[in-house]
């Protein structure tokens, strides 16, 4: 996989304080580690650093949200928070 194909991912955290919590990926760190943002807790400028043996990298890619990320978009937060509540993984509220 390359580099660009995590970015826009959903990916799911199986291990820690966050385990079970979506997040979409943002970019990569080195190797070994991601960043991701929920928009709302972990949001585009300050995103969760996060090991990929961590996570389970879902097949769900929002080219949408993967165009507004390399676009710098300032609504990306607005549309991955709307992405989560569609595919029904996060609660409303």
């Amino acid at each position: 996989m390359q580099n660009n194909d995590l970015i826009g991912r959903l990916v799911v955290s199986i291990a820690g304080r966050d385990t079970r919590e979506p997040y979409i990926v943002i970019d990569n760190v080195g190797i070994d580690y991601l960043l991701l943002a929920n928009g709302c807790t972990k949001t585009i400028e300050k995103p969760k650093k996060k090991k990929l043996k961590h996570l389970n990298l879902t097949n769900v890619v929002s080219e949408e949200i993967k165009k507004a990320i390399f676009q710098r978009n300032k609504n990306t937060d607005i549309m991955i928070r709307k992405f989560l509540k569609l595919e029904g993984i996060v609660k409303e509220g």
